[in-house]
C-alpha cells in the first residue's frame, strides 16, 4: 500500500519531539501528520492536520473538515451511514466489528465524500485500506516512537521499478539438462496470460516466463502460477530486489510484470518443488547473454515479443523478451560494483 494514504498521528513530549519523529517519517516517505496541537505545525513539513474531539481540520491551505464518529453498535453505524450519504466527510474509530461496518460505509458513501479510519495496529492496514477493493481514502497511525515506523515498513508499498523494459534476445542454444529440481510459484493473485515472472541465472538478464493463465489440451488453466525455473534462479521481489527461486516464502511479495511492460505486485500463496525433465535456454542480445532453466512442459512459456511461446516449441534464432538489469547484487539488493556471471 501507499504512503500517501497513511496519515501519522504524531505524539510526542515536546515540539522537539514531535520534530524528530517528523523528519524521521519524512525520510522515509511519509508526508502527511495528524496533531494535537496547532503550533506543533511550525515544527513539521508537510501536509498538516489538526485533530479536535469532534472533527478534524486542515492546517494551512484549503481548509478540509471531517467530521469524527465513533462506531461501537449498529447505531452509530446507521448515523454514519446517514451522514455519508447527505455528503459529509468523516473519520471513523471502529470498536469491536470493523471490517464489515467499514465496507457498509464504502459502498454508501456519498459522491465527493472523503472517509478516513482511525486503527489502533497496524495489522489492520489491509482491511482499512483494501475493503471491497478500494478500502478508505486514508488510514491514520498513531506514531510515538521511531519503533512505530519500524513497524509500519513490512506493509508499504516499497519503490521497485514501476515497469519492466524488455528488449527482444535471440535464442542462441536449448539443450535437454536431464532430470532437475523445478519451482512453482503459486500467488494469491490471479494473472493475465502475458503476465509472469522475471527469472534467470544471472541477475543482469531475466526473461519473462509467464504465467498458466492458458492450460494445453491436457491441462487446465491455472492464472495464479508461474512455472518459474530450477531453484538457483533469480526472480524480483516487489521492491526490485532479487532473490532465489529456492528462497521464496508464502507471503512474500514478487514483482509480476506483463509483456506490455506494465508491472504489479503480487503475494506467493505456496512453493511447490518437484523433480522434472529440464531444458537449459540461453539467449544473447548485443549487450551480451544469459540463461535459464526451466521445465520441459507445453504450459512453460515464453514471450517472443509478439506471441507467447511455449518451450516445447522453441528454435534457436526464435527471439524471446528479456529484462536487463544491473548485474552486481549484495543480499539482492542492487550496487555499483564489477561482477561478472557465467
Amino acid at each position: 500500500m501507499n504512503a500517501d494514504r497513511l496519515v501519522l498521528r504524531l505524539r510526542g513530549a515536546s515540539h522537539g519531539e514531535v520534530h524528530a519523529l517528523a523528519e524521521e517519517a519524512r525520510r522515509r516517505g511519509f508526508r502527511r501528520f495528524l496533531l494535537t496541537d496547532a503550533t506543533a505545525a511550525a515544527v513539521v513539513e508537510g501536509e498538516c492536520y489538526l485533530e479536535l474531539p469532534e472533527r478534524i481540520e486542515a492546517l494551512g491551505g484549503a481548509r478540509q473538515l471531517l467530521h469524527r464518529e465513533t462506531v461501537r453498535d449498529p447505531s452509530d453505524l446507521d448515523r454514519a451511514l446517514g451522514r455519508l450519504g447527505q455528503g459529509d466527510s468523516l473519520s471513523i474509530r471502529f470498536e469491536l466489528e470493523r471490517v464489515l461496518p467499514l465496507e457498509s460505509l464504502i459502498a454508501h458513501r456519498g459522491p465527493g465524500t472523503v472517509l478516513w479510519v482511525e486503527i489502533t495496529d497496524v495489522r489492520e492496514l489491509p482491511a482499512a485500506l483494501g475493503a471491497l477493493e478500494r478500502g478508505a481514502d486514508s488510514a491514520v497511525v498513531r506514531v510515538e516512537t521511531v519503533r512505530d515506523l519500524d513497524a509500519l515498513a513490512p506493509w508499504i508499498a516499497s519503490t521497485g521499478p514501476p515497469t519492466l523494459r524488455w528488449t527482444p534476445h535471440r535464442v542462441s542454444r536449448i539443450a535437454p539438462m536431464g532430470n532437475g529440481d523445478r519451482v512453482l510459484v503459486d500467488t494469491t493473485s490471479l494473472l493475465g496470460a502475458t503476465e509472469g515472472l522475471p527469472v534467470g541465472s544471472s541477475a543482469a538478464r531475466l526473461l519473462l516466463v509467464l504465467s498458466e493463465a492458458v492450460g494445453s489440451r491436457v491441462t487446465r488453466p491455472r492464472p495464479f502460477r508461474v512455472n518459474a525455473g530450477a531453484p538457483h534462479s533469480y526472480t524480483l521481489l516487489a521492491d526490485g530486489d532479487t532473490r532465489y527461486l529456492s528462497e521464496l516464502e508464502a507471503g512474500d511479495a514478487l514483482l509480476v510484470g506483463g509483456a506490455d511492460g506494465a508491472a504489479r505486485a503480487v503475494r506467493v500463496g505456496r512453493l511447490k518443488i518437484e523433480r522434472r525433465p529440464m531444458l537449459l535456454i540461453e539467449v544473447e542480445s548485443p549487450a551480451g547473454r544469459a540463461t535459464i532453466f526451466v521445465q520441459e512442459a507445453e504450459t512453460v512459456r515464453l514471450h517472443s515479443g509478439t506471441v507467447p511461446v511455449p518451450v516445447t516449441e522453441l528454435a534457436v534464432g526464435d527471439q524471446v523478451l528479456a529484462a536487463e538489469l544491473p548485474p552486481a547484487r549484495h543480499l539482492g539488493r542492487s550496487i555499483s560494483e564489477h561482477v561478472e556471471e557465467r
